[in-house]
């Protein structure tokens, strides 16, 4: 595929790959306004002037990600393909510029969506969904550390001067988020379901806080809960973007988790009369 352009609305947190390494999930829209993944980028290990933004253009020479069914997947032509930035999307106007990429195809129903991604004739693993209602955030512990035996083997492939090997940088990986975050949403029918908030944006919220509050973790989970519940669901205009896992695409009932958030200012409707 010739030199693409994308804006990027979607950075995930990043995981650990024995493959590739530290990876982040990127998404975003193209210039017709349909859906594309680019899978893998090592993020933190890109150059300066190639670290992208949330709502930047940028441009890159890409081909379809064969190890990937799902219809939205691409990567970078080869592991030194450079990316070009280009301009950033502002907010003015509570959030226009923005609005007429992503709210080209709002999903509502949640069956439906679900149904679509099973349906291997459609695939739809990347969405904007709005919910009707956001009934609670649930926070749920999970282990602090990543998996040892990954660990080493990351660790092993950078002693080898691994495909993302910068020599300025000893070897480290990003902290682990030792909880989970989640939404329980209703859809326009009034079902219910709890997906899981992936995206980078609450990772950093949770590590700054944390920081900040000295290490208390209490006092951490609680300043995630007040943005991202007591301000994004109950104040803002709050839309979603969902996507899959390729590896329970098709198995999960449903497949999607959060992967980032969408929060202008709720419009109040006025009366001409």
């Amino acid at each position: 595929m010739a030199l693409t352009k994308i804006l990027i609305t979607v950075k995930t947190y990043p995981s650990l790959s024995a493959t590739y390494g530290e990876l982040v999930c990127t998404a975003g829209f193209l210039e017709d306004g349909t859906w594309i993944r680019l899978y893998p980028i090592p993020f933190r290990k890109l150059k300066n002037e190639e670290k992208y933004k949330k709502y930047q253009w940028i441009e890159l020479e890409i081909v379809k990600n064969d190890k990937d069914f799902r219809p939205e997947s691409f990567r970078p032509a080869t592991i030194d393909t450079p990316i070009t930035l280009l301009n950033t999307i502002d907010t003015k106007g509570n959030w226009f510029k923005r609005k007429q990429i992503v709210f080209n195809n709002i999903h509502t129903d949640i069956k439906k969506l679900i149904a679509e991604a099973h349906d291997k004739n459609v695939c739809t693993s990347l969405a904007v969904f709005k919910p009707t209602k956001v009934t609670d955030f649930k926070i749920e512990k999970v282990a602090s550390n990543w998996d040892k035996k990954k660990v080493a083997q990351l660790k092993a492939l950078n002693d080898q001067g691994n495909l993302f090997d910068m020599e300025e940088l000893p070897f480290e990986i990003v902290e682990k988020l030792p909880y989970k975050f989640s939404y329980v949403i209703e859809d326009v029918n009034g079902v219910s379901s709890t997906m899981m908030i992936e995206d980078w944006e609450i990772g950093q919220l949770y590590r700054n806080t944390l920081a900040a509050a000295e290490g208390n973790e209490a006092i951490a989970v609680e300043k995630v809960k007040e943005k991202y519940f007591d301000y994004f669901a109950l104040k803002k205009d709050l839309h979603l973007y969902l996507g899959t896992t390729k590896a329970f695409h098709y198995r999960s009932k449903n497949p999607f988790m959060i992967i980032g958030t969408f929060t202008p200012d709720i419009e109040i409707q006025t009366s001409l009369f």
